[in-house]
């Protein structure tokens, strides 16, 4: 025994040489994940949100508002939404297409009755039937540089911007103004309203990102547009609101963001991140395997006789209970060897109709049935197990001397 305990503990020592390596690493890598986390943890807020210093995020433009004088809110509920309107501050709907047909009727009246500004960014035509009745969308666009070709005074001042997506149709829309034409349809429309207050609809989002505000005049066209009132609410819908499990609608949460947009809202750090660990994986599968020798052949510590191992199963059986098993074990093991002696092959020693008739020759007459020994049933105690191993024990020395 002493020399299996050394064996054992060699080994351990050797796999933890081995593999202690391959641990330090994986562990340097989980503490640097969880320290840039950390570090990191504040500083992301995902797509459009003016906290987020990502290249699609819109920290930049809320930063400028302010040093105007503009405060901006974050919202993330309709009722925050409601509480903060009014004929001094402007509602921009960074996702008006994910609200439910409930939430889009409220901001519907918002915008009437409230003598604010409200911006859409990139609405489709199921949104803009609550939001904006009377406009509509066409094919949308690829984003490009567009000149304003209209009369309206944020769009003038602005001059060319990044625009495109949403190309808006406004027939029947007679307090509609349209700019940024692509293929002769809008991508910016301005909607006025009976209180005094309109509606602007972006076919893109594009402009508010922090990697495109310095393009073009799209930094001017968004302060212009953002900054006409005192007060901005940044309206970010979220699952968490209440009032996105209320009421249905057209709009009742039956549309999908578009799958670039959910793929822009995961960090591109993952990507990197991701690819270190594949690359990691592969070469530490080159580094072990590279390590894989011939196969040696070690002699057992120990030597374990077959007579033991023998009473070993004697043993199992007898705890159990298992009369049957052992029987079966038995006769199977007899099949076995009586077979070859009869001129049977052992792959038919089980069959009792080729065993039988073979064994039945060497046998005299007014013997024990061998159906009855090879092939019959379970013994019912000890004493009957103990006389089946016997009768068999006789029955192959006969065969064996006949």
């Amino acid at each position: 025994m002493t020399s299996v305990s050394t064996s054992l503990a060699r080994d351990t020592r050797h796999v933890w040489v081995r593999a202690r390596g391959l641990l330090f690493a994986v562990a340097l890598l989980i503490v640097a994940g969880v320290a840039l986390a950390l570090v990191q943890t504040g500083g992301q807020h995902g797509r459009l949100d003016p906290r987020s210093a990502d290249p699609n995020g819109s920290m930049a433009v809320a930063e400028l508002l302010r040093e105007r004088g503009v405060s901006v809110r974050v919202a993330t509920t309709l009722s925050e939404v409601t509480a903060a309107a009014g004929p001094d501050a402007t509602v921009l709907v960074t996702a008006p297409n994910l609200l439910s047909g409930r939430q889009q009727m409220v901001l519907r009246g918002l915008a009437d009755t409230s003598g604010g500004r409200t911006v859409l960014l990139a609405p489709d035509t199921p949104a803009l039937a609550a939001l904006a009745p009377g406009v509509s969308t066409d094919l949308p666009a690829t984003l490009r540089v567009l000149d304003p070709d209209c009369a309206l005074p944020e769009a003038r001042r602005a001059g060319a911007v990044h625009l495109g997506g949403q190309r808006y149709v406004t027939v029947g829309s007679a307090s509609a103004e349209s700019c940024y034409f692509r293929d002769g349809l809008p991508t910016l429309v301005r909607v006025r309203n009976s209180a005094g207050g309109d509606t602007v609809l972006l076919g893109a989002a594009d402009l508010l990102f922090n990697q495109r505000l310095a393009h073009e005049g799209n930094a001017s066209l968004a302060l212009q547009l953002l900054g006409s009132r005192t007060h901005l609410v940044w309206y970010l819908p979220s699952l968490s609101d209440p009032s996105a499990a209320e009421g249905g609608g057209p709009g009742d949460g039956d549309r999908v963001e578009e799958e670039g947009d959910f793929l822009s809202l995961v960090p591109s750090g993952w990507l990197w991140g991701t690819l270190q660990l594949a690359v990691a994986a592969v070469l530490a599968a080159v580094w072990r395997a590279r390590r894989l020798g011939p196969l040696v052949a070690e002699r057992l510590p120990v030597a374990v006789r077959a007579s033991e191992a023998t009473e070993g199963r004697a043993r199992l059986y007898f705890r159990a209970d298992a009369r049957d098993r052992a029987a079966a074990v038995l006769r199977s093991s007899a099949r076995v060897r009586l077979a070859p002696l009869v001129g049977v092959p052992t792959r038919e020693a089980h069959s009792p109709d080729a065993l039988l008739p073979a064994l039945s020759t060497r046998l005299t007459a007014g013997g024990t049935d061998p159906r009855d020994l090879l092939f019959g049933p379970a013994p019912v105690g000890d004493a009957a197990l103990v006389l089946l191993a016997d009768q068999l024990d006789a029955l192959e020395r006969e065969v064996r001397t006949s």
